[in-house]
């Protein structure tokens, strides 16, 4: 999505409420490429490259900010039979602490779909889904589930506007934001997936949340 695709610096820490690893002075992350996935066969030569999203991002549900720390996203997309086609890679995402639950942890899944293919009304498109853990919670406490994910649509922040960092290696900054993300109540987290529901203020409507990204994006020709 020339993101996330889930694609302005001291603008988007602002913007995202200063999330932690932002950095004002383009501090460049790493970037890793082990997960861009070779071009398919029948792919047209020299067209193809792995964009590697290094994030950070924040869920606000209903009035409640969690942010969710470091996202890694890559994939690889370029044309087959002059048509654009891309191939997933991976989305990596370490478990972050969710506020006023003591212990608990929220990490996102790919949920099996993406479109990183940028118009003139959206940047992408992912399916995802949201691990929560805590000791009292049963292993399968979640929001959304791998077969009925989160479908999260993102557009520019307009408060982050994209801009080039580098041209060698390509490095570029922006920021995303869906906020018109439904969100369900939890399921299979037991007796006390309730009481999650009630902190988080679960399920939470459309209009009621926003999924942001601020990401650093680093391109690799294959």
């Amino acid at each position: 999505m020339k993101l996330l695709a889930l694609g302005a610096a001291a603008a988007a820490v602002a913007a995202l409420g200063a999330m932690p690893g932002t950095a004002s002075a383009d501090e460049l992350p790493t970037f890793d490429f082990t997960d861009c996935p070779a071009p398919p066969a029948n792919a047209d030569p020299g067209t193809w490259r792995c964009e590697a999203f290094v994030s950070q991002g924040k869920l606000t549900i209903d009035r409640t900010e969690v942010p969710l720390g470091e996202v890694r996203l890559t994939f690889s997309e370029g044309r087959v039979n002059g048509e654009y086609a891309q191939v997933f890679g991976a989305l990596r995402h370490a478990p972050a602490p969710i506020p006023g639950l003591a212990g608990a942890t929220i990490q996102l899944r790919y949920g099996g779909y993406s479109d990183f293919h940028s118009d003139d009304v959206r940047r992408g498109e992912l399916d995802v889904y949201a691990v929560v853990r805590h000791p009292l919670l049963r292993k399968d406490c979640g929001i959304g589930t791998a077969s009925a994910p989160l479908h999260t649509v993102v557009h520019d922040d307009p408060s982050v506007p994209p801009r080039i960092i580098s041209e060698n290696p390509r490095t570029a900054f922006s920021g995303v934001i869906d906020a018109d993300l439904a969100l369900p109540a939890t399921q299979g987290c037991g007796p006390l997936g309730k009481l999650v529901d009630r902190r988080l203020g679960l399920p939470s409507p459309s209009g009621e949340n926003a999924f942001q990204q601020a990401s650093y994006v680093q391109y690799k020709p294959l």
